[in-house]
């Protein structure tokens, strides 16, 4: 798949800039021009360990000065599903994991329901960092951090991405921020971000202040496990 980067305009941090960072660290550097900057050797960890800690000392936006850790993302790096939400919260703001507040217990047993576990899947934030008070991210968090994740769509390679609520759509799909995006029009209907097949539906937190919701957010992950060839479990 070609590279998410190749816009001379976009300041976001792409794969081509992590396999650099790897050549760069190297004591020979005399012949980086004439290296092959996606090292095929290189395996999807390897490629995330240089992504962490190209940034874990980040301070790219405000969000640094209140943040106790960054919380990267976790799961199977071999996944065909991964899941994108907003930002983290308090509890995985204390552990650095992502979805393992309220929300996450939910997420956990929607992933259960399709007859997965969390370690089938892979789950990232749209920002590594918490927002205060669990505010939604400004549109300069999110730019100083979108090239991230886009690097991790781009290392784990998942056939399907389900987006988490309206702001993890939004800031994927539209991260120049001219088009609002709703949610509650475009759940259930498949979106396409460079060739990745992207399903919205509701957020977790979403579905725990309106229960009434999960049904229609079922259905969303059906659709998703029929795409995927999954059978619902009994």
């Amino acid at each position: 798949m070609s590279s998410f980067f190749n816009n001379p305009k976009a300041s976001l941090f792409g794969l081509d800039d992590i396999m650099m960072l790897k050549q760069s660290n190297k004591k020979d550097s005399s012949n980086m021009e004439n290296s092959n900057i996606k090292d095929i050797n290189s395996s999807k960890k390897e490629q995330l360990d240089i992504l962490r800690n190209s940034f874990s000392n980040c301070n790219k936006c405000q969000l640094h000065e209140t943040r106790k850790n960054i919380v990267f993302g976790s799961g199977n790096l071999e996944t065909r599903l991964m899941f994108i939400g907003e930002g983290p919260g308090a509890e995985e703001d204390n552990q650095g994991l992502p979805f393992v507040g309220r929300s996450g217990q939910l997420l956990t047993k929607m992933i259960n329901a399709m007859g997965l576990s969390r370690d089938d899947v892979y789950i990232a934030n749209i920002v590594k960092c918490r927002p205060p008070s669990n505010r939604d991210p400004l549109f300069e968090e999110a730019q100083a951090c979108i090239g991230y994740l886009r690097s991790q769509i781009q290392i784990i390679n998942p056939e399907i991405i389900v987006c988490l609520g309206s702001i993890s759509l939004n800031f994927l799909l539209q991260p120049d921020g001219k088009t609002k995006l709703g949610i509650s029009k475009l759940r259930g209907t498949w979106q396409d971000f460079y060739g990745y097949k992207v399903l919205p539906t509701f957020h977790p937190a979403y579905l725990l202040r309106n229960p009434s919701k999960k049904a229609d957010a079922w259905k969303d992950l059906q659709l998703v496990m029929k795409e995927l060839g999954l059978e619902q479990p009994k």
